[in-house]
């Protein structure tokens, strides 16, 4: 078991610019060869996003692409002719298969944040796909079958337990509330890395919101 902090992410901001980025893993200018990937995952963004800010046009190629609003709405739109606003509780994927572009912008009055999370696919290249599903309950897991993982997503309540997946690998990324496993507390933007070790559980502080990653490829 590995527990990385939030206050340990590296920081991509661009205050001028209204945006705000805490990186998980390797990312951009700044590369930790010890810190590139859990199974298929390469990247765990914290994105904040001022009113009128956004991402401009650019692109990606062989990356599932997972977002998680937290607060307010995110425009999307991309070269594949797909616009969406997405809107906490709901979960959009964007497969850029051998490539897309895309814009991410928050075009509403209130501060955006979302998680974006990155998987690298079992087999690269294909056609871009989209989808985006409104409302996602805690009992359904969301599957990204390209990248052999399942995202369930938990909001307990205060005083519940959460079994986490017996899976070769699980990630989890506190998104809100307090968490704890036996003799280690989480705080949002916390996140534990489990490799080969089934039957976890936490258990919820305060009522919380979770990420879980059920990985069934481990790692090159």
């Amino acid at each position: 078991m590995e527990v990385r902090r939030s206050r340990d992410r590296f920081s991509g901001s661009e205050p001028p610019a209204g945006i705000e980025s805490l990186h998980a893993f390797s990312f951009g200018p700044h590369y930790d060869p010890d810190n590139l990937r859990f199974g298929p995952i390469i990247a765990c963004n914290e994105e904040h996003l001022a009113p009128g800010a956004g991402f401009d046009e650019h692109p990606h190629s062989h990356t599932e692409i997972v977002t998680w609003v937290v607060t307010g709405e995110l425009t999307h739109r991309d070269s594949a002719g797909h616009e969406s606003l997405v809107r906490p509780g709901d979960v959009q994927r964007l497969s850029s298969g051998g490539g897309v572009r895309h814009v991410e912008r928050n075009d509403g009055p209130d501060p955006l944040v979302f998680v974006q999370m990155w998987l690298a696919p079992s087999e690269p290249g294909g056609e871009p796909e989209y989808e985006i599903v409104r409302g996602i309950s805690d009992a359904t897991p969301y599957a990204v079958p390209a990248a052999g993982a399942l995202l369930h997503v938990r909001r307990p309540a205060s005083g519940e337990r959460v079994a986490l997946p017996d899976a070769e690998q699980v990630y989890v990324h506190v998104v809100r509330g307090e968490v704890r496993l036996p003799e280690t507390a989480l705080s949002p933007g916390d996140s534990i890395r489990l490799t080969g070790d089934p039957d976890h559980e936490l258990t919820a502080q305060t009522a919380a919101e979770l990420l879980v990653w059920e990985l069934r490829t481990s790692a090159p």
